[in-house]
């Protein structure tokens, strides 16, 4: 058997050990950390470019790294209910740990951090989205009536209704948005189905998760809100229509509220062009939802 040394042992387990990097996505995050006198780093902009660097040698090399959101408010809350010290490397390095286990996290590609922040905070929005839209939905418990999950047959529903929507949507890649009004805030959650050359539909299952979890979260607290849909396919006028959420189902769109919709300014109320190559419609027959499985009353 041939001899390897020590230092090549150490490079070939350096390639195999995967590595996650806090990235401090924003000057009010990085201010916030300087005040710690280890955190060395001068300026924001120095402080990303090291962050490239380094990441672009690790790829060199073989090595795999996640970038996960570090955010300097839960690493003192952290570091506060762990009883670490937040002016240490070494407890930068434990809360990195823990958000590699549960804090949002994307694989460092090879693309530009410009790139890769955006997607980053992305992530960290829609899973904080889900796990706000499922601590609600779990909290309302059993019905009163029937001692029904409320929460798990509003999923059940939503489910069911997604499901719909995207087997009466035409052929083509499909961007679905839905919004939910309540207190203390609205949720907008979004769902990218895109067509393959086979005609199987692709989805991202955290993506699924969350838009599933908020529309649940509307139809089980019969908050106001809507869900619309965007079709696009080779050769075709892309299609918009929609439903508003009512009671614990959904009620179509005219194609004239659609119109206005997307063609009023949410803030002035000014009138805006429409789009070009755009068909504004009423949306397909779902059934009957009556029928839907999920909690009714």
């Amino acid at each position: 058997m041939a001899h390897i040394d020590h230092r090549t042992m150490r490079r070939v387990l350096r390639r195999e050990i995967a590595g996650t990097i806090g990235l401090l996505t924003d000057e009010h995050d990085f201010r916030a950390m300087r005040r710690y006198r280890t955190f060395t780093f001068d300026d924001h902009p120095t402080y990303l470019r090291q962050i490239e660097a380094l990441l672009r040698t690790r790829a060199s090399e073989g090595t795999h790294t996640t970038l996960a959101l570090f955010d300097p408010d839960e690493y003192a809350e952290f570091c506060t209910d762990t009883g670490l010290t937040p002016d240490d490397p070494a407890s930068r390095t434990r809360f990195t740990a823990e958000l590699a286990a549960t804090g949002a996290t994307i694989p460092y590609d090879g693309r530009p951090l410009t790139d890769l922040v955006p997607v980053l905070v992305d992530e960290a929005v829609r899973q904080a989205t889900w796990e706000y839209a499922g601590t609600l939905l779990a909290r309302l418990g059993p019905c009163p009536t029937c001692g029904e999950d409320i929460g798990r047959a509003a999923f059940t529903r939503a489910s069911h209704l997604l499901t719909r929507i995207l087997d009466t949507a035409p052929p083509g890649d499909r961007h679905l948005v839905c919004s939910v009004s309540g207190p203390p805030e609205t949720l907008v959650t979004v769902l990218h189905a895109d067509q393959g050359s086979e005609g199987t539909t692709h989805l991202d299952e955290a993506e699924l998760l969350e838009f599933t979890s908020v529309l649940a979260l509307g139809l089980a607290t019969r908050s106001p809100g809507g869900l619309v849909m965007r079709t696009s396919a080779p050769g075709t006028a892309d299609r918009i229509y929609g439903w508003r959420l009512r009671g614990e189902g959904l009620l179509p769109l005219t194609a004239g509220e659609v119109f206005d919709a997307y063609c009023t300014d949410a803030e002035s109320g000014d009138l805006i062009s429409p789009e070009p190559g755009v068909d504004y419609c009423t949306p397909p027959d779902l059934g009957d939802q009556d029928t839907t499985p999920g909690h009714h009353h």
